[in-house]
């Protein structure tokens, strides 16, 4: 099970808002694209769904852009793995292998069933909160770190 680059770039998007909460100003999705070295076009539409989703608040205009809400620091990291995943996405094989079911099991669907539901556990108690580190500069850079494809 790994993670696409819609939920990469989703929870790095909603970290790096949540990171700057204090700033007197909404952060423009150029701002977020830019400090995250991620294609703006793809990000935009990323962030337009986590809003609609209600986990970030977002303004148009000038001054517009995105913020957190009531709602921000307390999302379980297994929402956002839903909303960018999709509801399938536990079920789906690891192998890709198109009949993987308890009948018809892949080689490794046994082995992965055993930690499925710790794996579920740790994503839906773990908040964007718990990912917030102190030192704010420090993780920001991580955040923009590009990965090598």
């Amino acid at each position: 099970m790994t993670f696409s680059k819609s939920f990469g770039y989703a929870l790095r998007g909603i970290l790096y808002v949540s990171l700057l909460k204090d700033e007197p100003r909404k952060i423009s999705i150029d701002e977020i694209a830019e400090k995250l070295s991620v294609p703006r076009h793809f990000l935009g539409k990323i962030m337009k769904a986590v809003v609609k989703a209600g986990i970030l608040s977002s303004t148009r205009g000038l001054q517009g852009g995105f913020f957190i809400n009531e709602k921000t620091l307390g999302t379980p990291l297994l929402t956002i793995i839903l909303l960018t995943e999709g509801n399938n996405y536990f079920n789906t094989c690891l192998l890709s292998m198109r009949k993987c079911n308890s009948s018809n099991p892949c080689p490794l669907h046994n082995k992965v069933e055993e930690h499925k539901d710790g794996l579920l556990q740790i994503y839906g108690q773990t908040l964007v909160s718990d990912l917030l580190q102190d030192d704010k500069a420090d993780f920001i850079k991580s955040l923009a770190t590009v990965e090598a494809a």
